[in-house]
C-alpha cells in the first residue's frame, strides 16, 4: 500500500477525533461518525477491527461507544494505517519473502525496501496526540 484508500483515510479521521477527546469520554459512533463527515456503517466496521487490536475500546449497551485503547501518544499513525490497509509497500517484492524470484540479483529491490523504511519510520515518528493538536 503506498495510496491511502478511503477506508484508510475514514479511520484516521475517526480515531483522530477520539484524541481529540478528553480522556475516557466514551463517544458515541453516530457523534463520531458525523463529526468526521464519514457514513456510521463503514465507520462500525472500522471501529471493530480497531477494538480487536486494541486501537479502541468499546462499550455495548446504554451510554456506550468507543475511547482510544491507550494514550494518544502511544498510538502512531503507522498503527492505524497498517490495522487497515495492511503493510506498507511501495512494491509487491516488498511485501513478503518469496514474493519476487529476482529480489536477490535485483537492483531496485534495495531502493524499494529503502522507501518502505523510510515510509514506515515517518508513520511511527507521527502519534494520535501529534494530530490531536492538543
Amino acid at each position: 500500500m503506498m495510496e491511502l484508500t478511503r477506508k484508510g483515510e475514514y479511520a484516521i479521521r475517526g480515531i483522530v477525533y477520539l484524541a481529540t477527546q478528553p480522556a475516557e469520554q466514551v463517544c458515541l459512533l453516530s457523534d463520531i461518525a458525523s463529526a468526521v463527515d464519514v457514513p456510521q456503517t463503514f465507520l462500525a466496521k472500522i471501529f471493530q477491527q480497531f477494538s480487536k487490536i486494541g486501537l479502541v475500546r468499546s462499550y455495548r449497551g446504554t451510554g456506550g461507544g468507543f475511547v482510544l485503547g491507550r494514550s494518544p501518544d502511544k498510538i502512531t499513525l503507522l498503527e492505524v494505517v497498517e490495522a487497515v490497509e495492511g503493510p506498507i509497500a511501495p512494491n509487491r517484492c516488498v511485501t513478503g519473502e518469496g514474493e519476487c524470484s529476482r529480489d536477490a540479483d535485483c537492483t531496485v529491490h534495495p531502493v524499494w525496501v529503502s522507501v518502505q523504511n523510510q515510509v514506515r519510520d515517518i508513520l511511527a515518528r507521527v502519534t494520535l496526540l501529534d494530530l490531536s493538536g492538543r
